[in-house]
């Protein structure tokens, strides 16, 4: 699954703010031996040139947030904010006007101070490693595109206007009102997502394997789940890599595939994905996160506006901004969140890996087929190039998944129906139980 919660904050300051027949217990042995097999495999897949890519991904992922701090430190002292703040001023009196005017600016500006890094990223990387089919007009596209649906999506200006009328009124405490507008904000994202943001960027279709849709809603039905809306996703245009998620919720919910996925797996393979996806719903991980993500958003934007704080007081005269109600005082505000995040990531980490850890639990018991598990997992590492044992402090910083090489090995020891144990998530209700 994918990160189905968009980052806390994205869209209200938008920068500012992813079988088979159960064995014998005397049959434990061979499945030990399918774990070594498994796993061996998985080291052998992870070749020095994969090595490399791997770690080319942990270096970008560090330096990302970090290029952003320079970012917004560098519109600061160069006055480029404060000189977009005068434009805005100048240009409308009404708050939306000048909040439009400058977000536009600062948009574009930090768009073209992260060009060089994103292209090396999202392009030139996938492309040294074989990992994607997209071209570099299809790629410009796609950031254009990004960049334009950043400033003028629905809701964006007007949240981004409504959210600094309260920094104006309450310079010192805005973090209590920005905070409580994160809870329908982020339900307003979730449902959103889905149905008019990510149609944006790809084509999605129901999908059109009849045979592996009615397996897929079956096991579904065997969950006590509604149908869902199954969907494809058109990624090979994209790249090479697999993968599958759950997002929105309610009538905007569905379960996705990437095309990539239904060419790589195998059905019994994809059938314990899908498992895993269910597992999301079942288990209500988008509400516990939604929930979640509200609450921290007090501590976070509590800290964020005393950092903030601290950063005016040392260089605001230099930059000409002397409160954070100043528009020119969006970067600060930005690059302090973005300290609050990494601050917050590897609890932020835990807690994901904790609730996919969940699901593949959750898919192991309502499959009962561990071998198509460990298989998947065996796929994914080999197509996206995956580290499958990672170093600790990599796993902890950056990993919001668990490492492949745990989820091989858990999918093959993981049996509890095997010795007469009840299961730990999935529960099946009295009428699905002969579909068992």
């Amino acid at each position: 699954m994918r990160r189905w919660m968009p980052p806390l904050f994205a869209v209200l300051m938008l920068s500012i703010v992813c079988a088979a027949v159960p064995g014998a217990a005397a049959e434990a042995p061979a499945a030990s031996a399918g774990a070594r097999d498994y796993l061996a495999e998985a080291a052998a897949a992870f070749t020095p040139e994969n090595r490399s890519y791997s770690d080319t991904r942990v270096f970008l992922m560090l330096a990302g947030p970090l290029y952003g701090i320079l970012a917004g430190l560098l519109l600061m002292f160069t006055g480029l904010s404060a000189r977009f703040r005068d434009i805005a001023h100048g240009l409308g009196h009404r708050l939306y006007v000048r909040v439009l005017v400058y977000f536009t600016l600062y948009s574009t500006t930090l768009f073209v101070l992260s060009l060089p890094l994103a292209w090396f990223e999202e392009f030139a990387l996938e492309h040294q490693y074989g990992l994607s089919n997209q071209t570099l007009l299809g790629w410009a596209g796609d950031s254009v595109k990004s960049l334009v649906f950043s400033i003028f999506a629905v809701g964006v200006v007007p949240l981004l206007a409504l959210a600094w009328a309260r920094v104006q009124a309450s310079p010192r405490g805005w973090w209590r009102w920005i905070a409580l507008g994160t809870l329908p904000v982020t339900l307003a994202a979730v449902v959103l997502q889905p149905v008019v943001f990510d149609p944006m960027f790809n084509k999605f279709t129901p999908l059109r394997d009849a045979e592996l849709r009615g397996q897929i809603i079956s096991l579904a039905a065997r969950a006590g789940i509604p149908g869902r809306n199954v969907y494809e996703v058109d990624m090979s245009s994209k790249t090479k890599k697999i993968n599958a998620y759950v997002s929105g919720f309610g009538a905007s919910q569905r379960i996705v595939l990437w095309d990539t996925a239904l060419r790589s797996l195998k059905r019994d393979e994809i059938l314990f994905v899908m498992g895993h996806e269910m597992g999301h719903y079942v288990l209500h991980h988008i509400w516990k996160y939604v929930a979640l993500v509200s609450l921290g958003a007090f501590a976070g934007f509590w800290l964020c506006a005393r950092i903030a704080e601290w950063w005016l007081a040392a260089f605001g005269p230099r930059w000409g901004v002397t409160s954070v109600s100043d528009l020119a005082a969006m970067p600060v505000l930005l690059l302090s969140l973005t300290m609050v995040t990494l601050l917050a990531m590897p609890g932020l980490n835990w807690v994901s890996c904790l609730i996919e850890h969940e699901s593949d639990i959750y898919a192991l018991e309502l499959t009962h087929d561990n071998d198509a598990g460990a298989r998947a997992f065996l796929q994914l590492a080999k197509d996206n190039r995956s580290n499958p044992e990672p170093a600790e402090w990599v796993r902890i910083l950056l990993y919001d998944h668990p490492p492949l090489g745990d989820r091989i090995r858990f999918a093959l020891e993981y049996r509890p129906w095997e010795k007469g144990e009840p299961n730990r998530f999935y529960h099946p209700r009295p009428a699905n139980l002969a579909a068992r």
